[in-house]
């Protein structure tokens, strides 16, 4: 018995796992009462995602384990017996089929089976249909997920795990692509589920999320149970403390570097459509941040500076000298370096090694002879490991092995090995907790204090206020406003940009 005599749905006793002499959770215990709204909290690495495989029966955890759910116990779960049993997982990668089309996408467990069958796709239709309608959201089910954005992508993901008689959510990052208005919505949504009996686990490093949707807060710190917490009363301050057993003391890091070279002018730069007229100038050593609503046109700008889409006018100058280029591979050559926002499809190659994802743009550093050195990989690799403070097992290790936090700081080490002179950070936290957010930030302000002129993009606006020396805000396509964070509030470039 749990709470006020309420049996738990789920209840976990004694959970342990290893990876390569890696204890990724420590004789964890973990419960959730039907209807419940229970957040997982903790760093990446934390031991969270290797819960939830094992809840799900993707992971087999060590002897000893108890599972109890939903009146039966177990010693460890399979994949059947969890999705029978009403276990339902959005994981924070989707898991989608972009070729498909957005009916295919939400309906298609409707059709699987241990025998062919003919495909009933305006049954599919329906099913798709119905579960966008019960997120009041009003999508073509007949269009290819690929036409569709990411955000729209996670709804797509969020309606799929609703199809079915589903007794337990979990939700890793939902609303880690999501605008505000959207993420409101989706808390609706969840809060519309637990009233239904439904239990909810959120996983958010969104922590005021957290709070507002939460009943009760489960903290894991290093594979190891901290403790059971109720949310009334709880602050933000407060979980990050018990997620990192440390005190964050956030403080604006602008300074004025006027009197630095610049390294890149962008002059009235326009792509019809996405955006118009931008213009600024980055200097050596300088942190600028741009900052806006999803939309504002940010990481089309990016992807205009790093050659992988060609503005109609306007200029840019590297180092003073116009340039121009035809691809990434000119931006690379001229020393223009690019972070994805999108981690886990295009900032880094997941079943790669660590070694393979961290040197694949900087080959040419590494080869001996004509033919590539594995020697000189593995100090190269090593070298920024060690600068970054990467945590990794073997380089040899698929990076998908890694935590969230640790891939970022991999996807990063990538791009410093090709020796930039600019570095362009898109959204370079989605999905990473807020340890390893401040552990990202020093290394970006580390990087500038070395003379590296940084764009950091981001829609989290006190990323922006406390890690930038000058803050652009950018709203449908156009430059909306310059910030000073020395001279401003974080509440004042906030109004602006949620206006």
């Amino acid at each position: 018995m749990s709470m006020d005599g309420v049996k738990p749905l789920l209840s976990l006793h004694n959970i342990n796992m290893t990876f390569g002499g890696i204890k990724a959770l420590k004789n964890v215990s973990f419960e959730v009462l039907p209807g419940e709204v229970h957040c997982l909290a903790g760093e990446n690495g934390s031991g969270k995602s290797t819960l939830i495989k094992i809840i799900t029966g993707v992971y087999r955890p060590e002897a000893g384990a108890v599972i109890e759910y939903d009146g039966q116990t177990y010693t460890h779960m399979s994949p059947v017996t969890a999705q029978a049993g009403g276990i339902q997982v959005i994981w924070q990668d989707l898991a989608l089929f972009p070729e498909m089309t957005v009916a295919e996408n939400i309906a298609f467990q409707t059709v699987i089976g241990r025998w062919p069958r003919f495909v009933n796709y305006r049954r599919m239709r329906e099913i798709a249909t119905k579960a966008l309608n019960r997120l009041g959201v009003a999508l073509d089910v007949d269009t290819p997920l690929k036409e569709y954005s990411i955000a729209q992508r996670q709804i797509v993901a969020i309606a799929r795990a609703l199809v079915g008689e589903a007794k337990l959510v979990f939700m890793d990052e939902p609303t880690a692509s999501l605008t505000q208005s959207e993420t409101d919505h989706l808390i609706e949504i969840v809060r519309s589920l637990s009233a239904s009996g439904v239990a909810v686990v959120f996983v958010s490093h969104r922590l005021a999320e957290v709070l507002e949707i939460s009943n009760r807060l489960t903290v894991l710190r290093d594979g190891a149970l901290v403790g059971v917490y109720p949310v009334e009363g709880m602050t933000q301050s407060r979980v990050t403390e018990l997620m990192t057993g440390k005190n964050f003391d956030q403080h604006v890091r602008a300074k004025v570097m006027e009197g630095e070279p610049a390294i890149v002018e962008v002059k009235n730069l326009s792509r019809p459509g996405q955006f118009e007229n931008i213009s600024f100038t980055v200097r050596r050593g300088e942190t600028l941040g741009i900052t806006g609503l999803l939309g504002a046109g940010r990481t089309e700008l990016a992807l205009s500076l790093f050659g992988m889409l060609k503005p109609r006018s306007g200029t840019v100058l590297l180092d003073g000298k116009p340039v121009r280029f035809s691809s990434n591979r000119d931006a690379i050559k001229a020393g223009v370096a690019y972070l994805s926002e999108d981690r886990l499809s295009l900032g880094l190659i997941q079943p790669q090694s660590i070694a393979d994802n961290l040197a694949i743009a900087s080959l040419d550093r590494i080869k001996s002879g004509g033919l590539l050195s594995d020697e000189r990989k593995r100090r190269l690799v090593g070298r920024w490991v060690a600068d970054l403070g990467v945590k990794i097992g073997r380089q040899s290790d698929a990076v998908s092995t890694l935590s969230g936090g640790n891939q970022q700081r991999i996807a990063i080490a990538k791009w410093l090995a090709t020796d930039p002179k600019l570095l362009i950070l898109d959204a370079p936290t989605v999905g990473v907790d807020v340890g390893a957010r401040a552990g990202i930030f020093e290394i970006v302000a580390k990087l500038a204090e070395s003379g590296l002129a940084i764009i950091l993009i981001s829609d989290e606006v006190p990323e922006v206020y406390f890690n930038a020396d000058r803050v652009l805000h950018m709203a449908q396509g156009e430059m909306a406003g310059w910030f000073d964070p020395r001279s401003c509030t974080l509440q004042e470039i906030e109004a602006a940009v949620y206006a």
